[in-house]
């Protein structure tokens, strides 16, 4: 079978390892956005989640001429009104590491009980073909909490304090298949390999 080539539309390469894990079964070859240096970069302007997927899926595939697939995803807390939510790659500020933005969370939910950490991450992916047209989307959430702080060396962005429910330990220190399983971004993407493979990639 052909093999066919993915951008994924972001420079994280926790996310690029995590799809590459999970859409292993399928003739695809993917990359990133570090690919392409000249690239100009499409603002994230859109009020939800699928606003965002489908403005950097159209915007990334128009420029590349390639399938491209976009995940816009993030975490929202309960006690935070929905906060970070769209903005969690952005909550402390632009060029925030993740340590940052933890950071930032935990201090904002200093003195908020167990019981009221309540949140979820939320991902929606899109992805626009080569003519820059959306033949896909889908979208994953996973309940959990907020810990009170960092545990775990695996994962990336706000995985080190986020508890999936039914679980005492964060994705950070999880095994990626187990996290690959349960997680926001591996119910979207399970999704999309389902649609793909029905589709014959």
């Amino acid at each position: 079978m052909k093999q066919r080539t993915l951008l994924l539309a972001t420079y994280n390469r926790g996310k690029l390892r995590e799809l590459r894990q999970l859409l292993a079964e399928l003739p695809l070859s993917i990359c990133d956005l570090n690919t392409f240096p000249s690239i100009q970069p499409v603002p994230e302007t859109g009020e939800t989640f699928l606003e965002n997927a489908r403005l950097k899926a159209i915007g990334y595939s128009k420029q590349t001429k390639l399938l491209t697939l976009a995940d816009d995803s993030g975490l929202e807390v309960d006690a935070l009104a929905g906060a970070p939510g769209v903005r969690s790659a952005r909550y402390s500020h632009e060029s925030a590491s993740d340590a940052d933005r933890t950071s930032k969370l935990l201090s904002e939910l200093s003195g908020v009980r167990a019981g009221e950490r309540t949140a979820r991450f939320v991902s929606v992916i899109a992805i626009a073909d080569q003519d820059g047209q959306i033949i896909h989307v889908s979208k994953g959430t996973c309940e959990g909490r907020v810990a009170d702080a960092p545990k775990g060396s695996g994962g990336f962005g706000y995985d080190p304090i986020f508890i999936p429910a039914g679980l005492d330990q964060t994705f950070a220190e999880i095994q990626p298949e187990v996290k690959n399983r349960i997680s926001h971004r591996g119910q979207a993407l399970a999704l999309l390999a389902a649609r793909l493979a029905a589709i014959g990639w």
